[in-house]
């Protein structure tokens, strides 16, 4: 499932062309040109004062790091996963080699050295992640924080919108993603009828099944699907054991494994009888995807790159 839909195409070309558009700047931030003046964001944490467009921009999360992407801005730094020391393979489709992004230590431990040695102007993160580090973030470089992740990509791609003062960018995107996003349901005829499964496999056994509070489950919710039952709450996940992995049955199921190869049960787990079993397994109606795209992207780059798997399916389901 790796098409490139015309909401990916239109996103990724501006964000190629705002990050070109900044290309000149002498310390080798690739922001636009700044504007004169300072302002003002509010945000989970209080107030920042901002100085023009930041160019040295420090990200802390994954959502973070799209935002800027599809805002045109290359940061810096940014955090990497506690499974993988790479940056998502995607991103080199928005026109950055992720050789030019520092590491500044991974999501849950931040290197504060790191972040600092890099002298940025605006460092973005949440208060879910690093809410018990704010302060000294903030002692580093100006420090904007979203209140949440997940369910709330939109809200947080207006917050650094705001910040990086590129807000009407970031209310492009969303216009786009909108209407992408209504197009890709029509695909599906009445998607409202359609109950979509959401599984992921982490380390070990663990299987969580995703629900409509969280960034999958948003990006479903605007194509127009409904969920299973299971799936309804306003909760990121729901952990199932392996021996409830029937739980996970819908209209359409879809699967991704975040970890290492061998680090998860996913291949054990799909290869028994009770995922076999399953109706939606049975009947050709179980579809693997990349993690990187359906899960941990939490920005408009990634809720692109699900709308293009999503017509993809479309069209199989159709022939």
């Amino acid at each position: 499932m790796h098409g490139m839909g015309r909401y990916r195409r239109t996103a990724l070309a501006l964000a190629v062309g705002l990050v070109l558009a900044g290309c000149g700047s002498d310390d080798g931030g690739r922001g636009a040109e700044p504007t004169a003046g300072t302002r003002t964001v509010e945000h989970a944490s209080g107030t920042t004062e901002i100085e023009g467009a930041p160019e040295r921009v420090v990200v802390l999360d994954t959502g973070e790091l799209d935002s800027v992407l599809a805002l045109g801005v290359t940061p810096v730094g940014s955090v990497r996963t506690a499974v993988s020391d790479e940056l998502p393979g995607y991103i080199q489709d928005a026109g950055v080699d992720p050789a030019d992004i520092a590491n500044v230590g991974t999501i849950s431990e931040p290197d504060l050295e790191a972040i600092a040695a890099l002298e940025p102007d605006l460092i973005l993160s949440n208060m879910v992640r690093h809410a018990d580090i704010y302060e000294q973030l903030a002692a580093i470089a100006p420090t904007v924080f979203a209140a949440s992740v997940g369910e709330a990509w939109k809200d947080n791609l207006r917050l650094a919108g705001e910040a990086l003062d590129r807000a009407e960018e970031a209310e492009e995107l969303l216009a786009e993603y909108e209407q992408r996003a209504g197009e890709v349901g029509e695909l599906y005829g009445d998607p409202a009828a359609t109950e979509v499964s959401m599984v992921r496999f982490l380390d070990g056994s663990a299987v969580r099944l995703y629900g409509v509070g969280s960034f999958i489950g948003a990006v479903l919710a605007d194509v127009g699907f409904a969920r299973p039952e299971l799936q309804r709450t306003q909760e990121t996940f729901v952990e199932v054991s392996p021996e409830n992995i029937s739980q996970a049955d819908g209209d359409l199921v879809f699967s991704a494994a975040y970890g290492a190869d061998g680090q998860t049960a996913a291949g054990q787990i799909t290869a028994g009888g009770l995922w076999q079993g399953i109706p939606a397994v049975q009947e050709g109606r179980a579809f693997e995807v990349d993690d990187d795209r359906w899960f941990l992207a939490i920005g408009p780059l990634g809720a692109g790159l699900v709308l293009d798997d999503l017509e993809e399916v479309a069209g199989r389901l159709q022939g």
